[in-house]
């Protein structure tokens, strides 16, 4: 958390960005999706410089060429989604914790790039964002989704385990589902530490609809999970190049 303060106390002669970041996402008939997808990105570098965060993406050579898909990550801290849209080039949108989008910071990130807010503990609003998320992916944009829910503070690198019901999202869209694995994004807010923090993205081989289309969302989700599980293993035996074929 220490970090985070930091941040935002090293970037206050910038504050006039936070209110320029709400209009533009109030006027997506004047500031396009690539637009604001790279300001949030600009912002984004900004807040890494400050904070002496860096991150190293690998297998971006999996990502779809073309069309929609939807990236399911492990969830481990603030940083996650940050982490993720940094290095990843196309604009992509996330379905975040209704709780925690609402802090100072993450509200303008999330509504810059027209993310879903979900109600974890009301089932009714979580249908409703699944259905929007698998229109949109319909149409063509890119997500992210955390299957997890929510995480546990200083979990390291251990994976949650991951509610079925996330994916349904993808599976009704007929959508390449991409795991992605996230090494070490935990310490960013997490550890009382403001020495430089490296962390790590990893974006495996997606999973076409023909590959899942028989399954049920309880055994996508276990699939998703352990291609994470694994991929964060051989990260973490400094083996990249094997962690991003899982």
């Amino acid at each position: 958390m220490i970090r985070f303060i930091y941040v935002i106390a090293g970037n206050l002669h910038r504050a006039w960005m936070i209110p320029l970041m709400g209009y533009y996402s109030r006027h997506p008939e004047k500031y396009s999706e690539r637009f604001r997808y790279e300001y949030n990105k600009h912002a984004i570098r900004l807040m890494n410089h400050t904070g002496r965060i860096y991150t190293q993406a690998y297998g971006a050579e999996n990502l779809p060429k073309d069309g929609e898909y939807v990236m399911f990550a492990n969830h481990q801290g603030k940083y996650d989604a940050l982490g993720i849209m940094l290095t990843h080039e196309e604009p992509c949108s996330v379905v975040m914790d209704e709780a925690r989008s609402k802090m100072p910071l993450v509200k303008q990130f999330i509504d810059m790039v027209g993310g879903k807010r979900l109600c974890l503990h009301d089932l009714r609003q979580a249908a409703r964002v699944i259905r929007e998320v698998s229109k949109e992916v319909g149409y063509g944009r890119k997500y992210i989704i955390f299957p997890a829910g929510g995480y546990s503070h200083r979990n390291g690198n251990h994976v949650d385990a991951f509610k079925a019901g996330s994916f349904k999202s993808a599976m009704r869209a007929k959508a390449p589902i991409v795991p992605v694995a996230l090494v070490d994004s935990w310490k960013v807010f997490d550890l009382w530490s403001l020495r430089k923090v490296n962390t790590q993205v990893y974006y495996l081989k997606p999973i076409p609809y023909e590959e899942y289309r028989d399954m049920k969302s309880v055994e996508v989700a276990k699939l998703v999970y352990d291609r994470i599980t694994a991929a964060i293993a051989y990260a973490e035996k400094y083996h990249p190049e094997i962690a991003v074929i899982q």
